[in-house]
């Protein structure tokens, strides 16, 4: 019984040493500024510039993505909002002053990546419709939430957490969004 009680605590342990190794080897191709290009390409306006596009190759699923993305975001903000203001875990740079961040984060919590949650939302709901694009666009999310990582602002079972939180969420704004279609 005892095990269990230190469960957590040995988990933490786990993902404070990959988090050292990964950031410390993420790093060192470009010293973090291929990572900061890739995160900033998950920001809210690269999901727009994308559907931009994709109405410009005259591409016909584009609106229903710009559709659903919004509709996924409806949904995402207050779940994403919820889990880190409830669960606050601390980000890795202000656990460690052995570490330091390459970015100053947009919110005080880690738990759940919320870059990595919108980058697999919309590539689960991107590949859905688009599915010649699947591959590309799931690497592309693996890429936002390794990033996340380098950059030093979340642990690998932040980006884990997001991955999951944002399959599910697309999976949900689908189902939500057939309801609306049928009935």
């Amino acid at each position: 019984m005892k095990w269990l009680m230190q469960l957590p605590l040995q988990l933490q342990r786990v993902d404070e040493i990959s988090f050292f190794w990964l950031s410390r080897h993420l790093r060192r191709p470009s010293g973090g500024s291929l990572a900061r290009w890739i995160s900033k390409s998950g920001d809210g306006y690269g999901y727009l510039i994308f559907c931009l596009l994709a109405f410009a190759v005259g591409d016909a699923d584009a609106g229903t993505l710009l559709a659903l993305l919004l509709l996924a975001f409806l949904i995402e903000l207050p779940v994403y909002w919820l889990l880190k203001n409830t669960l606050r875990r601390t980000r890795p740079y202000e656990r460690s002053a052995k570490f330091t961040s390459l970015i100053k984060a947009s919110d005080k919590f880690s738990f759940p990546s919320g870059h990595t949650t919108a980058a697999f939302m919309f590539a689960s709901l991107c590949a859905t419709l688009m599915p010649s694009l699947t591959l590309l666009v799931f690497a592309w999310a693996s890429l936002i939430g390794l990033s996340r990582i380098a950059l030093g602002v979340h642990y690998p079972t932040d980006i884990l957490a997001g991955a999951a939180l944002g399959s599910g969420l697309a999976s949900l704004t689908l189902i939500v969004a057939t309801g609306w279609l049928i009935g």
